[in-house]
């Protein structure tokens, strides 16, 4: 069953489209995200399904019931923003009681109430407190229990954790979406920060330029993008422009060089267009030889045989260390990059630049990106 529905919804600021005929339907009790770069168009989606802003054109459902004329206060919906927004003259008790007050609900139910969310978000003993002697984290978790007081439909999540520090952030990230599945409330996110989106999301909506690129699990959007915009914007990726094999059956790169003569075959039997643009994530090359034996190897090439990896042989440009991984930039023969993410084991140390490297891949490794468009990897409407 769905809790929102939104259909070709647009929006128009003056001569600038900020939204182009938006379709988009989320699931009850689905924690969603909508996730882009600044100005995409998320917020103000976001905006519109809270009622802070009307649609030039299309419709809003919220349970089935058209609540695209109605005014906020009476959609059925809880929204946290990115200052939290809370009442400063205000108890934590008071702050969350303040939408059951407008309601004007009964003192004993609001007592209950409040008592009942503060429990949920882990707060009952600051009940007295304001919210200068809370923390960030504590402030968030205030405004998540005041929207969750008045029992709405939906909740709307707008950059809730962009003020917190990094460390606090994790942490809430972690709270917030174990919060979300005890309730079983339909919540939409709105961030920029992909990590944050892959981490909590059931479903993620990629926003760009005012339409909706790609709507998929976390999974799905960042090991099969449909365009360039989400590859490059979901995660790293290496983006390869590319030409088919005389015989269709492989990819050769033209212009960011694999060993001459080494294609990157495909196993889904690619058809001979005239240009390709293919995504190889970093963190699925691997380093297979350094030094004295990989440059050894540079002339060999392979690949040639179905289910064999792909190889290409470079000399490491940059090298930094993230923590988990290794970042490095590897300078292929014939000239082109390619960025891989190497496991901190990989290297006793932080890697020298000039290091000759021999690297590797598997065949489904490759995505397919476009086959042969005029624009190559242009983003879909």
């Amino acid at each position: 069953m769905s809790a929102i529905d939104i259909a070709g919804v647009s929006r128009l600021f003056g001569e600038t489209t900020a939204l182009a005929g938006v379709d988009l339907t989320i699931r009850d009790g689905e924690f969603f995200s909508l996730l882009g770069p600044s100005g995409c168009g998320k917020t103000t989606l976001l905006n519109i399904v809270a009622g802070f802003l009307a649609p030039t054109t299309g419709t809003v459902r919220i349970g089935g019931r058209d609540i695209t004329a109605l005014p906020p206060y009476r959609r059925d919906i809880g929204m946290v923003f990115q200052n939290y927004a809370l009442f400063p003259h205000l108890s934590v008790a008071d702050n969350v009681a303040y939408g059951l007050s407008v309601r004007k609900r009964p003192a004993a139910e609001s007592r209950r109430r409040v008592e009942e969310v503060l429990n949920l978000v882990k707060l009952n003993h600051l009940a007295d407190r304001m919210p200068h002697q809370l923390s960030g984290g504590q402030q968030q978790r205030v405004a998540i229990a005041r929207a969750l007081a008045v029992e709405p439909q939906v909740l709307l999540l707008d950059e809730p954790l962009s003020n917190l520090d990094a460390k606090l952030r994790k942490e809430m990230q972690s709270e917030l979406r174990s919060l979300q599945r005890r309730v079983g409330i339909t919540t939409v996110l709105v961030t920029h920060d992909q990590e944050e989106a892959l981490s909590l999301s059931d479903r993620i909506g990629i926003l760009g330029a005012g339409h909706l690129q790609q709507i998929g699990s976390p999974l799905e959007l960042y090991r099969r993008p449909a365009n360039r915009f989400v590859a490059e914007f979901v995660g790293q990726a290496n983006l390869l422009e590319a030409t088919p094999s005389a015989d269709g059956t492989a990819y050769d790169v033209a212009t960011h060089h694999v060993d001459a003569g080494t294609p990157l075959r495909m196993h889904t039997g690619a058809s001979a267009d005239t240009r390709a643009l293919l995504m190889l994530r970093p963190e699925r090359i691997r380093v297979e030889h350094t030094g004295a034996q990989a440059a050894a190897g540079a002339g060999e090439g392979s690949g040639q045989h179905t289910g064999q990896p792909n190889r290409a042989h470079g000399i490491l440009r940059d090298a930094s260390y993230t923590g988990a991984s290794l970042r490095l930039v590897v300078e292929l023969r014939g000239g082109g990059d390619l960025i891989v993410q190497a496991p901190d084991t990989a290297f006793p140390d932080l890697p020298a630049q000039g290091l000759p490297l021999a690297l590797a891949w598997d065949t489904d490794d490759i995505v397919v990106l476009d086959r042969g468009t005029t624009t190559i990897g242009a983003a879909t409407a």
